[in-house]
């Protein structure tokens, strides 16, 4: 009796299978290549954080002695050498006690932008102007030590069907260079 409904539950996992496949299968053909990977690494960063908006970032943890002045300056000196340009600076924590009247932590965010691939994002599509300017945030946690955040771009650029390929390039190289920046920052370099 256990043999046959196993057999059962079997064959139903398998019809399953089928119609999705046979349902979603043409759908996800038309994605990026790198669709599976992408989310594949944004669904391992939900299951171990339980956030979605952990899930969709970049963390990179300052290395002990760096003041914020020593990382802004690391971030903007990075981002000139790599053809990045510093295009402005919110910083958070002068907001927050403005409003309040009281001091606040350390979170500043600092955007950056490649002009000519901002407009090829613009001209292929509207909505990717919310990834636009490119952010670096400088945040000092709870515990009182440093980190740069920034969205993984790697959902945009892969998530869904292929961008052009000088697009997909452009938008490649400009996230790339974004984690250089971050890695290099977070180590003081200049």
């Amino acid at each position: 009796m256990m043999r046959n409904l196993l057999a059962v539950v079997g064959l139903l996992a398998l019809a399953a299978v089928l119609i999705i496949a046979v349902t979603i299968g043409p759908k996800l053909a038309r994605f990026d290549p790198g669709f599976p990977k992408a989310y594949g690494e944004f669904a391992q960063k939900l299951f171990e954080t339980g956030d979605p908006g952990a899930a969709m970032m970049w963390s990179v943890p300052v290395d002990e002695g760096l003041s914020t002045d020593d990382v802004v300056e690391s971030l903007k000196s990075l981002a000139t050498s790599k053809n990045l340009l510093f295009v402005g600076e919110s910083p958070f924590y002068k907001q927050v006690q403005a409003v309040t009247e009281d001091a606040y932590r350390y979170v500043n965010f600092l955007s950056f932008c490649d002009a000519r691939v901002g407009m090829k994002m613009l001209d292929y599509r509207d909505e990717y102007s919310g990834f636009m300017p490119c952010r670096i945030a400088l945040v000092e946690g709870q515990d009182g030590k440093l980190s740069l955040y920034s969205m993984n771009l790697d959902l945009m650029i892969h998530g869904g069907r292929p961008l052009p390929p000088d697009l997909k390039q452009d938008a490649i190289r400009v996230r790339n260079t974004l984690r250089e920046i971050m890695l290099g920052a977070a180590a003081g370099e200049f």
